[in-house]
């Protein structure tokens, strides 16, 4: 499983990205796939998620309203676009991947920098 993030960037706080990570490697039907960032001296949090097959998904606290997910099962996409950013969102940002019914996500990708100035 190979996963790819891009589309970080700098912005101003109340801004707008967009992430998306391209997925290939296997048939990703099976599987959630989410974001998580990591803040400077902050351990990994989750940020949201979405089953592949059903669209079912998840946001932390911190981004509901704010951030939605979303896929597209033709390109083995998974955005993530970020709206009304707050300095706090300033993280690196990973997509990952887990089989339904793994508690663990097992595969990362690279990390995508966001930065929000305040």
């Amino acid at each position: 499983v190979q996963l790819q993030a891009s589309g970080g960037g700098l912005v101003q706080a109340g801004g707008s990205l967009r992430l998306s990570c391209a997925a290939s490697g296997r048939t990703f039907s099976r599987y959630v796939m989410a974001w998580f960032r990591q803040a400077p001296g902050k351990e990994r949090e989750f940020v949201a998620s979405i089953w592949w097959r059903g669209s079912n998904t998840y946001y932390a606290d911190s981004v509901k309203d704010r951030f939605t997910i979303s896929k597209d099962n033709a390109k083995n996409t998974v955005d993530l676009q970020m709206n009304s950013l707050k300095p706090e969102d300033t993280a690196v940002y990973y997509c990952s991947a887990r089989p339904i019914g793994n508690p663990k996500y097992d595969y990362w990708g690279q990390g995508t920098q966001v930065t929000v100035s305040s």
